[in-house]
């Protein structure tokens, strides 16, 4: 029986092992490198995803900001402009309190004009951020005048005056004071409370009369 070397015989039977293991240890390599290459490019998406979501969020907080602005533009120029006339008007009819409402006026006019000679807003300007907070402020200034005007007069809360109430309510008293009577009814009445007492003292006496006769 024939022997066996067994370094001849695996180099006989797998003449071309290494070679495998060289071209299976490059394609590895070219995997790896392949994938490292794909996570770089992807991390680089990634960037460019978020750079692009952080533009899209200030593109439309900047929307949402104009159009607030034309909102509150338009809400303040008609609410002022209404408030305005009927100040005035409150203005003519009360003289009593005409220096503290003329400076409340003045206020308001002066938050009207403000509010007018804001302009419109250019995108392409480079400080068109500045400009729109600018405006923005300028609007809530003028809220906050509007609000400031509301507590000082009811007028402007589509509520009756105190003082036109007060008028009313004089228009039907006597000089007095007593409320005058809205019937005939009512004023007989009012006769009979007046007159009952001396009626009760003239019964009193005739019956003290007829008994001494």
């Amino acid at each position: 029986m024939a022997a066996f070397n067994e370094p001849d015989l695996l180099e006989e039977d797998f003449p071309v092992s290494n070679e495998q293991t060289a071209l299976l240890s490059d394609d590895q390599e070219e995997l790896d490198n392949q994938a490292t290459s794909l996570q770089a490019k992807l991390a680089e998406l990634n960037r460019a995803r978020e750079k692009l979501e952080k533009e899209k969020a200030t593109v439309e907080e900047s929307r949402r900001r104009f159009s607030e602005f034309e909102t509150g533009r338009e809400e303040m120029l008609h609410e002022i402009t209404r408030s305005v006339g009927l100040l005035e008007e409150a203005h003519m009819d009360s003289q009593r309190e005409a220096e503290q409402m003329a400076r409340t006026l003045n206020d308001l006019r002066d938050a009207l004009l403000k509010v007018e000679a804001l302009e419109d807003i250019d995108t392409q300007n480079n400080q068109w951020k500045v400009l729109l907070t600018r405006n923005l402020t300028t609007i809530e200034n003028a809220r906050m005048e509007l609000n400031s005007a509301r507590l000082k007069w009811v007028i402007l809360n589509g509520e009756q005056d105190s003082s036109l109430s007060s008028s009313m309510e004089a228009e039907h008293s006597s000089p007095s004071g007593l409320p005058i009577p809205a019937s005939f009814g009512q004023l007989c009445l009012w006769g009979l409370a007046l007159t009952w007492p001396i009626l009760l003292v003239g019964v009193t006496l005739a019956i003290a009369l007829l008994l001494k006769g």
